[in-house]
C-alpha cells in the first residue's frame, strides 16, 4: 500500500481509498483483536486503526497483522518517534497521529509506511502541504468545525485530502463523505462496547457492512 504520504510511493491505493470508514479501535484485551478484525474485514472494512492508548495495542497489532490476511492494520494515537518505530516493527502498515510536530513528521516519513498526520487548523494544513504531505487526519472533527470547516477548505486547498475523526457516528458520516476533500472517516460506532464485551462479532460484522456501504461514489 503506497499513497501520497509514503516513503516509497507506488500505484497501490492510499489508506484513505481502501474503504469509506476506518474503524478506530481501542483494545483492552488482546484476545479480542483477531476476531474483531475478522468481523470488520468480513463486513468490508479492511483498514483498521488500533490506537496506542492501552498496553495491549502492540500485541493486538501484531496478532492482526499475522492472523487476519485481509486486514490492513495501522497504529493510531502515534505521538513519538519511538511509537512509530515500535508500531511498524509489530506489523502496522500505516500510522495515524492526532497532531504533528516536525520531529514526529520526520519519524513517520522515515517509517516506510503511509501516514496520516492530524490537523485542525488551516495553517497546519498549509504547513503539511509545504512538506509534500497531502493526506491528513482532521481531528477532532466535530469539535474543530465539522463539515462546514472542511467544506470551506476544499476550494482554496483542493490538493488536501482528509480522514475526519472525532465525534462522527453513522448519522454524521454521510455528510462528511459527500465532501470533495474527504475520502473516508474514522469512527467507533461499528464497535459498540456491549457487543465487544459480549464478543458479538456477528453484530460487529453487520455494522461494519452498513458502514462499508456508505460511499456510493
Amino acid at each position: 500500500m503506497g499513497g501520497v504520504n509514503s516513503a516509497a510511493p507506488s500505484a497501490t491505493p492510499s489508506v484513505l481509498d481502501l474503504a469509506p470508514v476506518i474503524p478506530v479501535v481501542v483494545i483492552d484485551d488482546a484476545a479480542h483483536a483477531v476476531p474483531m478484525a475478522r468481523a470488520l474485514v468480513a463486513g468490508g472494512l479492511p483498514a483498521i486503526e488500533v490506537t496506542l492508548r492501552t498496553p495491549s495495542a502492540p500485541e493486538a497489532i501484531r496478532a492482526i497483522a499475522e492472523e487476519v490476511p485481509g486486514a490492513v492494520v495501522g497504529a493510531g494515537t502515534v505521538l513519538t518517534a519511538e511509537q512509530a518505530e515500535t508500531s511498524v516493527a509489530a506489523g502496522a502498515r500505516f500510522l495515524v497521529s492526532p497532531g504533528w510536530t516536525d520531529r514526529l513528521l520526520d519519524a513517520m516519513r522515515a517509517s516506510g509506511v503511509p501516514f496520516l498526520p492530524g490537523v485542525s487548523t488551516t495553517s497546519e494544513v498549509v504547513a503539511l502541504l509545504e512538506r509534500g504531505v497531502s493526506d491528513m487526519k482532521f481531528f477532532p472533527a466535530e469539535a474543530a468545525g465539522g463539515t462546514a470547516y472542511l467544506r470551506s477548505l476544499a476550494s482554496p486547498l483542493p490538493q488536501a485530502r482528509f480522514c475526519p475523526t472525532g465525534g462522527i457516528d453513522a448519522s454524521l458520516a454521510p455528510g462528511y463523505l459527500a465532501l470533495p476533500n474527504v475520502r473516508c472517516v474514522g469512527g467507533t460506532w461499528m464497535l459498540p462496547p456491549d457487543a465487544v464485551a459480549a464478543r458479538d462479532w456477528g453484530r460487529v460484522e453487520h455494522l461494519a457492512r452498513e458502514a462499508a456501504a456508505l460511499r456510493g461514489r
